[in-house]
């Protein structure tokens, strides 16, 4: 069966994606490279942040917010450490655990997903039983997972809701960590990671997942915590970049400006997170949810869709006002009472928000 085109993909990998700013970093790079890295440092916190080359080529940002943070991340993956990415749900975590992947070791596809089910074979190794029946353990039998194989490539593995694994399974990762070899005791051998292996790990500091780290693997990781987006002008940034790439993946119509509506929906949003209005004057109590940039990116790409197929056009408060209800109101029972209270409170004392009012009303809510 043959790949499939980039073009039919829904959501390519972000070393396909980005292809072309990846190749041109690496062609203009100069710096100093970690041992098996496509990028060095230096040009991986661009590739990150944005910014113009030398030669004019723009590399657009994929992370919006404090430039440290990005270095200390890429400056941990530089060691032997490695780095866990904390913070609330919405935060991007594993948008930036994505990128970071794909620019340092040109594939971000290893990836061990956190659950409650996630079993010690996502993290060491498991076997094809039928081959297993038929050979006993051998190296042909044995499946390696996503961390051995990047131990045996020297590349990146990501482990995503890393506190959602059970603890037992958690503690696979210590002697991964710590002495950077994984014993296969049925073959009676080790796989020892080459240069540039590392783990970028995620993690909920909000929810904290069904198992906290213990100490002994939080000791094995550097910890950077990313924050909500500082003002309200970084977060429509990030809601406008993101929605404008979902929309051209989905191909969605293109509509006129749909700035306005972007910027009703991260204010909302913000202030319901704060419990104060933007100009602090009114207290307001705070819902269940977290509000994240995520969501504010889903509601206004779901309204799109309904200004495209449904609506005239034109993002309007009306598209928008559903998604915003069943993302604020995810308990009707104090959810329902927080968005109501807002709504009389602050949207209905707003003039130019009307429609936005009426809108939401016209649901029931």
């Amino acid at each position: 069966m043959t790949a499939p085109d980039q073009a039919e993909l829904l959501r390519p990998h972000a070393e396909q994606t980005f292809a072309t700013e990846l190749a041109a970093l690496a062609a203009v790079d100069d710096r100093p490279r970690p041992p098996s890295w496509k990028l060095s440092p230096s040009a991986v916190v661009t590739y990150l942040l944005g910014g113009v080359l030398h030669d004019g080529t723009p590399i657009t940002p994929k992370y919006i917010g404090p430039r440290r943070l990005m270095e200390v991340a890429v400056a941990t993956l530089a060691t032997d450490r490695a780095l866990l990415l904390l913070g609330v749900p919405g935060t991007a975590k594993t948008w930036v655990s994505e990128h970071l992947a794909a620019a340092v070791s040109g594939d971000s596809t290893l990836l061990v997903q956190g659950t409650s089910g996630t079993a010690e074979e996502s993290i060491r190794y498991g076997w094809n039983y039928a081959r297993l029946l038929a050979e006993g353990p051998t190296r042909g039998a044995m499946v390696p997972s996503p961390v051995m194989t990047a131990m045996q490539q020297g590349a990146i593995a990501r482990i995503e809701e890393l506190t959602r694994i059970p603890s037992d399974v958690q503690d696979a990762l210590i002697t991964v960590l710590s002495e950077k070899t994984l014993p296969v005791p049925e073959l009676g051998i080790e796989v020892q990671a080459r240069r540039g292996f590392s783990v970028i790990a995620t993690a909920n500091d909000r929810d904290r997942g069904v198992n906290d780290l213990s100490s002994a693997l939080r000791r094995r990781f550097n910890t950077v915590v990313l924050p909500l987006p500082a003002t309200a002008e970084e977060e429509v940034e990030i809601v406008t970049g993101r929605v404008a790439a979902l929309g051209e993946s989905l191909q969605l119509p293109e509509l006129p400006s749909a700035a306005e509506e972007i910027r009703r929906v991260v204010t909302v949003f913000r202030e319901l997170r704060a419990g104060r209005t933007e100009d602090g004057r009114t207290a307001l109590k705070s819902p269940s949810g977290t509000l994240s940039a995520a969501e504010a990116i889903s509601v206004v790409t779901s309204g799109i869709a309904l200004a495209a197929h449904f609506g005239d056009g034109v993002l309007r408060a009306g598209d928008v006002a559903g998604g915003i209800v069943g993302a604020v109101v995810k308990d009707p029972g104090p959810d329902g009472v927080v968005w109501n209270e807002y709504l009389e409170a602050v949207v209905r004392q707003r003039r130019d928000w009307a429609d936005f009012y009426r809108a939401c009303r016209d649901l029931g809510s």
